[in-house]
């Protein structure tokens, strides 16, 4: 993965972070929810337009999983990038990264929603025939890096049932947005994880495909995705990034057609790491879950990590 990373990109990066009073071209790297063809559709007039009102040369980079923009951003081949939460947080923690701007959806709302999904004409009605009915089912799990896809049905749907995703299902296999909802679309697989915003995506691009699909189970509000920068970009070329986000969709209809292709946005906010606390708290619910029913481990040993994990949660709450 990082050999293709610096293959793709070594012949941008002219320059390097170290020392740099500013720099003259920028890595925006992006999440494969779906094809990068539609990506890169949806981003590139807001590239474009970046690229004009910052003097920035903007290059795209797409990974082919959630993985390579995270590797690609430790290894200072992506300078900023959009993000799940999940992958952001892996960001923050191994990449050098911070989060310092938010989507705002095209309604004013900052969030979003998980779902499991199910062709129209399956017999499964609810979360509980899901459950019941796993191990004749083929499930399509998301990324292990997705917020959506994974991590939030992971805690909401499994862990508190006490369900291993892995082993519930007859079978079990991973893949995109865009992959589940097709899949379950063409009933190659019984039931998939997706979310609200790509659901849309589908009703407008492929509505045939929207209609032949069913949601059984939505999850509680996730915060909108948020955009991740490496902590030492040089702070100028911080400053032009920012306000081209901040201000975006403020200069005229063509700005907010284009954020209207993009998951029907109508601006970036400033945020901040403490935008991921839930999405911490959910990763450590999880682990807590997974550890009470861990028989393997000793009763001394598992008190004491599950106390660590409490105040752990403890931080995190007083944090918000």
């Amino acid at each position: 993965m990082i050999k293709h990373i610096t293959a793709g990109l070594a012949a941008s990066l002219a320059f390097t972070l170290a020392g740099a009073q500013e720099l003259k071209e920028i890595n925006f790297g992006f999440i494969s929810t779906e094809s990068s063809t539609n990506l890169r559709s949806d981003w590139q007039p807001i590239l474009d337009d970046m690229a004009r009102q910052t003097g920035l040369k903007v290059n795209a980079f797409f990974a082919s999983d959630y993985a390579g923009i995270i590797e690609g951003m430790r290894f200072n081949k992506v300078h900023l990038a959009w993000m799940g939460n999940k992958s952001a947080a892996e960001a923050v923690d191994r990449a050098g990264g911070e989060v310092f701007a938010q989507m705002v959806n095209a309604d004013g709302t900052q969030g979003y929603y998980s779902h499991l999904i199910v062709h129209k004409d399956s017999p499964l009605k609810t979360l509980d025939d899901v459950l019941k009915n796993s191990k004749s089912l083929s499930f399509g799990n998301g990324d292990p890096n997705s917020t959506s896809g994974f991590l939030v049905p992971s805690y909401y749907v499994f862990a508190q049932n006490k369900v291993d995703a892995k082993t519930a299902f007859k079978v079990a296999r991973s893949a995109n947005h865009e992959t589940n909802a097709l899949t379950v679309a063409n009933k190659l697989v019984d039931v998939a994880t997706n979310n609200s915003e790509n659901l849309e995506k589908l009703r407008e691009r492929q509505p045939e495909k929207f209609a032949a699909v069913r949601v059984v189970w939505t999850s509680p509000l996730i915060p909108l995705d948020p955009l991740v920068m490496r902590k030492d970009v040089p702070q100028a070329t911080k400053q032009k990034i920012k306000s081209f986000l901040y201000n975006y969709g403020k200069g005229g209809q063509a700005e907010r057609d284009n954020l209207m292709k993009v998951s029907r946005l109508s601006a970036f906010k400033p945020s901040s790491n403490a935008q991921l606390i839930p999405i911490r708290q959910l990763e450590l619910f999880r682990e807590r879950n997974k550890l009470e029913a861990d028989t393997n481990v000793a009763a001394g040993a598992k008190q004491a990590r599950l106390a660590d994990i409490d105040q752990r949660l403890a931080e995190l709450a007083s944090q918000l």
